[in-house]
């Protein structure tokens, strides 16, 4: 390209005429804002008030302040495992510490068939430890058990599992209570005999897949409405919270534990326990009852809870566009039974508010190139004075009607739908391993029929269909641009392929059928314009 006389010439030309190269950096701004507007939002506020308990009056506090009724014991010698299990899940709770040791969903398999498992055996610091400090001191020994192994089939309504420990002057009373159909269960823990009380969902409880990718994989929290995601980056000195605490979690992309208490506690804590991040609550020492979820990130199961626990799922910055289509989504789904088809319906209906403005943006495109010539002119008459050249292009566009910037408009207003149905396609469980036709078997998988070749993904025909329409959409959309820039445009389809190869099938899918929504109406306004010209 040739040197440009000034910097304000340069920023006007961009602004003005250049659209391609905007077009261009649009593009670049997709690849590069990627990183950041899939990251971690604060929820909007939401419907339900911050869980508040009634102060206790003074009968009430001296029950809590009151020693626990468990009898001294000795400490059994041996531990002893629980057997639990409903329609849902299945579980093994320990005598050692009165903990969670095994958790196994029932309804979720992984990539061979099996169930998916919560927690495969006891991390560092085991589920659901307590103690009167951060050690858990008492999570290593050993409670006894009143209670036997629980199957909760559809007639049972609930069965409770406690346990006892009682030494030094310290007292514990712990109650599950698991229910049949759900993966949520209740605990009550009555203490007494220690300065605080703390409870951990522990090192790994809750997190199943390892990698977290484009989401968050560790200890999360609900303060409020500002949901908080931690990681070891962000831990690197332990992070304490206070007032108005909903609940707090361990999570990956599609599966969490989390502790919601009844009532106010006293304090939350993040930090790394032998370098694997844990959260905590503290309360205290007297009844302190909760209720935990160890399953799915399932919207419409989470959001019945209450408590805000739906805000687990996090759909990003822009949250408050991802939110309606995921329903719309669901909806489209209700009626259709296949979350490929959904997608496709949905992409259409996305698309109708923004034809106007794409009808605008075309016919500017095509006005501007019809005045390319004049412009050629006014750039060689005035290369000399770069502000006579700005004002004579400012006057072609007001003369012929046409504003410079008309066809960029479309693109950066479909960024943030982008990027929202993008957070929903990939944070959904209802999208893993939902199948659309033939080959696309997982529609939160890429497309990988082709298989790889020195363990680089070759893809499948849906990312290289999308790229092939993109080339058409190009080919049929006017452009201003000289020779140099309208070859360097033709890159851009050879980069979208290559990054859309490791993308979720089902946003591919939509970028695909958004593609030839475009193609056809641009068909239409080609041939329009092309009568109005005759």
């Amino acid at each position: 390209m040739p040197s440009l006389p000034s910097r304000r010439l340069r920023s006007g030309e961009i602004a003005m005429e250049n659209r391609t190269l905007i077009a261009i950096a649009l593009s670049m701004f997709i690849l590069i804002a990627f990183q950041f507007f899939v990251a971690k939002q604060q929820p909007p506020q939401q419907a339900k008030p911050p869980v508040t308990a009634p102060a206790p009056n003074k009968e009430e506090a001296a029950k809590q302040a009151a020693p626990v009724a468990v009898q001294a014991q000795t400490v059994p010698s041996e531990e002893k495992e629980i057997k639990v299990e409903n329609s849902v899940f299945s579980a093994v709770l320990t005598t050692r510490g009165g903990t969670v040791r095994y958790w196994e969903l029932k309804k979720y398999k992984d990539k061979q068939g099996k169930d998916v498992v919560l927690l495969p055996k006891p991390g560092p610091l085991p589920a659901l430890a307590i103690g009167a400090n951060t050690n858990f001191d008492l999570s290593q020994v050993n409670f006894s058990v009143l209670g036997k192994d629980l199957n909760l089939d559809g007639n049972a309504k609930s069965g409770t599992i406690v346990f006892e420990y009682a030494k030094d002057g310290i007292s514990v009373r712990r109650t599950y209570t698991f229910y049949p159909d759900t993966y949520k269960f209740d605990l009550s823990d009555q203490v007494s005999g220690l300065p605080a009380y703390w409870i951990t969902l522990g090192s790994d409880f809750g997190a199943y897949e390892k990698e977290a990718g484009y989401t968050h994989l560790g200890p999360a929290l609900l303060k409020g409405s500002s949901l908080e995601e931690l990681t070891p980056k962000k831990l690197k000195e332990p992070k304490a919270f206070k007032g108005d605490l909903r609940w707090i979690a361990q999570e990956d992309k599609y599966f969490c534990s989390a502790i919601v208490p009844a009532g106010p506690v006293e304090e939350a804590k993040s930090w790394l326990y032998e370098g694997s991040p844990v959260i905590a609550f503290q309360g205290k020492p007297g009844e302190n009852k909760f209720f935990v979820y160890a399953g799915p990130k399932e919207h419409d199961r989470l959001a019945k809870l209450g408590f805000g626990l739906d805000y687990i799922i996090d759909y990003g910055f822009f949250s408050i566009i991802a939110r309606p289509l995921f329903w719309i989504l669901k909806l489209f789904h209700s009626f259709l039974g296949n979350y490929g088809w959904s997608i496709i319906f949905l992409t259409i209906v996305v698309r109708l508010p923004f034809i106007p403005i794409l009808n605008k943006g075309q016919k500017s495109m095509r006005k501007l190139q019809q005045l390319q010539p004049k412009m050629a002119e006014i750039k060689e008459k005035y290369k000399k004075d770069p502000q006579k050249m700005q004002a004579e292009m400012m006057e072609l566009y007001k003369k012929y009607k046409v504003n410079p910037m008309g066809g960029c408009l479309p693109m950066l207003l479909q960024i943030p739908v982008f990027f929202a149905l993008y957070k929903v396609l990939l944070v959904s469980i209802e999208l893993r391993q939902a199948p659309w036709l033939l080959w696309i078997t997982d529609l939160s998988a890429p497309d990988t029929l082709f298989g790889h070749l020195a363990g680089f993904s070759l893809g499948g025909p849906l990312p290289y269909l999308m790229g092939i329409t993109m080339v058409i959409q190009q080919k049929m959309t006017p452009t201003s641009a000289d020779p140099k820039q309208a070859k360097l445009m033709m890159l851009m389809p050879v980069v979208f392929t290559f990054m859309f190869l490791n993308f979720a099938s089902g946003l591919v899918l939509y970028w695909l059928v958004n593609n030839l929504l475009s193609i056809i109406q641009q068909f239409f306004v080609n041939r329009k314009l092309a009568k109005e010209s005759a």
